[in-house]
């Protein structure tokens, strides 16, 4: 079995989380992705977060939410994922997200969304409504 380590920002606002759908991809998750070589979690969801969708957050305004780990969606069989999360505020107080690279559309989800989302992403809603973020 083989794991995917990956970082993401979980951005809360009026009670829903930003999702992102890559072009390649059916289901959403958090703006994020994989650590790059000497770069912390907390860089990694920071980079993710401006290259997905165009917002600056400061890493070390970062704070660890959740890690989660599930079975990893559009992977081969048996692939799993640990996706470590942080919360933290956009460095611009009204930024506006865009999908940019890699990323086809964003959405503000809330837990009646669940079904559109990868398996971790799952977990990371019932942990954001278990924390009374999201409806």
């Amino acid at each position: 079995m083989s794991e995917v380590v990956a970082a993401a920002w979980v951005w809360v606002r009026g009670r829903r989380v930003l999702v992102v759908r890559a072009r390649q991809s059916d289901a959403f998750y958090l703006p994020g992705g994989k650590l790059e070589a000497g770069e912390t979690a907390a860089e990694a969801a920071a980079r993710e977060a401006e290259e997905e969708v165009g917002v600056r957050v400061e890493a070390a305004g970062l704070r660890l939410f959740r890690t989660i780990e599930a079975p990893a969606h559009n992977r081969p069989p048996g692939t799993r994922v640990r996706l470590i999360t942080f919360r933290g505020d956009p460095a611009d107080p009204a930024p506006t997200p865009a999908p940019a690279n890699e990323i086809a559309e964003l959405a503000w989800f809330t837990s009646t969304d669940t079904a559109r989302c990868a398996p971790a992403i799952r977990l990371l809603l019932d942990e954001l409504v278990k924390a009374d973020l999201i409806d």
